[in-house]
């Protein structure tokens, strides 16, 4: 296919579509014409209110104030996540965003850790974690005494509705409707246009598909095809209900194990959102949504609504001159948060290989390599927190604990179980203290540490451990509570 890229159309709104307009708009926007086109009738997942910290730096790419669009999204901090009954019922650790301690050029800190807790010298791991102390004590601030790595619970709705002003302000058309026919050119394929209910034909040259898990163009006219992940998380249902705020907002997601699945609390300003993840084979829809609404404070809000999904990916995101970006593309569910991210690296993507004329084939393939390697490895630490598990109390967490699991992440396991150390790929999502924490938190205790540690004393090492659980104690004193914080900051109007 030839000719120029002018014309982009977005197919779908929602946080996915309103993310790719309000990106395109503000980076190529002189260069495009954009047009996003939603219907009212058809409503979004809007799941999704709990995102990872590197939103604040696709915040800065896009120039979005953060204290106003906190405000506008009625949005709270997030510090990290509380994984409760995933290793055994009653226990409970935090997978938080910060940095654990000091790290050298040649080992990881948990080597230090590791050999404090043989001596006897050390404290729990989360001690040595600013952002941990803070999570769980309940403070938060701003400020170089206290240089938090942190993201946000925000509601997904009035962040499209944010992200929809940017956009109409840089020039994107919007048009409401349903889009009742994909048209392909006859000789390759390519999408030429969108015909609307009313008969309105949208042409374009780029098409971006943001509708969802029907994936209207990726799917139903391009007949991409779908790598189905269910063996390894077989989860496939959500209920999901909004209720009235009680009491102080802490920083940090919960995630509590159940069992067929998890429920999931995000607190916001005035609400909170809840919900929980199922096996629709080990658990029926009324024992989840009894379970459910069992775990809730606050008065309801919404009634609880009922979605279905089915783990994995397109086997291409980019097909022809279609791109499927957010729930069209795939899907992972949001056991740590993902979804959010990977709209906004999704259309990055796109924005770093955004074609000048043509749609190279190498263009096509460089997205799709990327997006694959993207999702397998967030996939892979997704599997992490079924797998590593001591629960043997349903057949469900029988099951998760004795699946094979993809050959990289069993590689993952063992090394760190025999050996302490964790691996980072470059351009991975999740870091290293990323990995270490979830696999401490889950049960991993491992065999040995590196033999460096071993030229420190023991009283050389008491000290380091010391001085950094002191200096995280000295920085959390500094800060205001959580709530103080949010309402001089960012309280919503």
């Amino acid at each position: 296919m030839s000719g120029s890229m002018k014309r982009v159309v977005i197919a779908g709104g929602g946080t996915a579509g309103w993310i790719v307009a309000a990106a395109l708009s503000h980076q190529l926007g002189e260069l495009l014409d954009i047009t996003l086109v939603e219907s009212e009738e058809i409503s979004t997942v809007g799941v999704g209110e709990a995102t990872i910290p590197p939103m604040r730096t696709f915040h800065r790419l896009l120039g979005i104030d953060e204290q106003e669009f906190m405000k506008a999204t009625d949005a709270t901090f997030k510090l990290g996540i509380q994984f409760e009954d995933w290793k055994q019922i009653g226990e409970k650790y935090f997978h938080s965003f910060g940095f654990t301690g000091k790290h050298t050029l040649i080992t990881d800190f948990i080597h230090f850790w590791l050999r404090g807790k043989k001596l006897g010298v050390a404290r729990d791991f989360g001690s040595y974690c600013l952002e941990f102390k803070a999570a769980l004590n309940g403070r938060f601030s701003l400020g170089k005494r206290s240089n938090l790595n942190y993201a946000f619970h925000i509601d997904a709705g009035r962040y499209a509705s944010f992200l929809k002003k940017l956009s109409e302000a840089r020039g994107v058309k919007w048009v409401e409707g349903k889009i009742a026919q994909v048209n392909q050119e006859p000789v390759f394929g390519y999408i030429s246009s969108l015909t609307m209910e009313t008969g309105e034909q949208l042409p374009g040259d780029l098409f971006i598909d943001c509708t969802g898990m029907r994936g209207l163009l990726i799917e139903k006219a391009l007949e991409t095809g779908f790598e189905d992940w269910g063996h390894w998380l077989p989860c496939d249902t959500a209920i999901v209900v909004q209720t009235q705020r009680k009491g102080a907002v802490p920083p940090y997601t919960r995630s509590v194990a159940q069992q067929a699945g998890w429920r999931w609390q995000i607190p916001l300003q005035y609400r909170v959102g809840n919900g929980v993840v199922f096996s629709s084979q080990y658990m029926s829809c009324d024992e989840a949504k009894d379970i459910l609404l069992s775990n809730v404070d606050g008065m309801l809000l919404t009634e609880p609504r009922l979605v279905k999904f089915k783990t994995g990916r397109r086997k291409k995101t980019w097909n022809k001159n279609c791109i499927a970006i957010g729930l069209s593309s795939g899907f992972l569910e949001p056991l740590e948060s993902t979804s959010i991210h990977m709209i906004m690296t999704a259309v990055t993507r796109l924005l770093q290989l955004f074609p000048s004329d043509e749609i190279k084939q190498s263009y096509v393939e460089e997205y799709n390599s990327q997006t694959k390697c993207e999702y397998e490895r967030i996939r892979d630490f997704i599997i992490l927190h079924y797998k590593v598990t001591e629960r043997d109390d349903s057949p469900f967490w029988n099951y998760c604990r004795n699946m094979c699991v993809p050959p990289d992440l069993q590689h993952r396991i063992d090394l760190f179980k025999e050996s302490g150390r964790s691996i980072q790929v470059e351009g991975e999502l999740f870091r290293l203290d990323s990995w270490t924490q979830v696999m401490l938190g889950q049960g991993i205790i491992p065999e040995l540490y590196h033999p460096i540690v071993e030229l420190m004393s023991e009283d050389s090492l008491k000290k380091m451990l010391d001085d950094i659980a002191t200096g995280v104690d000295s920085s959390m004193a500094t800060m205001s509570t959580h709530d103080e914080f949010i309402q001089k900051y960012c309280t919503a109007g």
